[in-house]
């Protein structure tokens, strides 16, 4: 065996144990995770976390096929995480604020009122009176 070839075999054996261990850690945040959000992020790591374990296994066995194999996994895994963040944004469990990011204070009264207030706009369209609010009540501008 040459110094090329014990080296490789060693770094191949050690980059299973960190992507062994960052396997492990993974798999517990998909089942503790405190968020749907938590959730799809680790399993994109997932995926992630597969493709170097098919890039070890394609160094090891010299099977160059697996490459090919791992940048599919990583097409599937890119288009799952997108459709999963287009389920959450739909589901409507990320509020979003008027700049374009997250509304924590939304976020929050959300949670804790447990059902969404219904816009102005919304509700006098809902009701089908014209000008509701305060201009139909009188207690509007003079």
């Amino acid at each position: 065996m040459t110094a090329a070839a014990f080296i490789l075999g060693l770094a191949t054996w050690l980059g299973f144990v960190i992507l062994g261990l960052a396997f492990l850690l993974t798999i517990w945040r998909v089942i503790q995770g405190p968020t749907l959000a938590d959730r799809v992020v680790a399993l994109d790591m997932l995926t992630g976390i597969v493709i170097g374990f098919i890039a070890l296994i394609a160094i090891r066995t010299g099977f160059n096929l697996y490459i090919d194999i791992a940048i599919s996994l990583g097409l599937v895994g890119f288009l799952a995480t997108v459709a999963f963040a287009r389920f959450i944004l739909s589901r409507g469990s990320v509020p979003r604020s008027a700049e374009g990011g997250v509304d924590e204070t939304a976020e929050s009264r959300a949670a804790t009122s447990g059902r969404k207030k219904q816009a102005p706009a919304r509700k006098a369209a809902t009701t089908g009176k014209v000008g509701a609010g305060k201009a139909a009540t009188g207690k509007g501008r003079k």
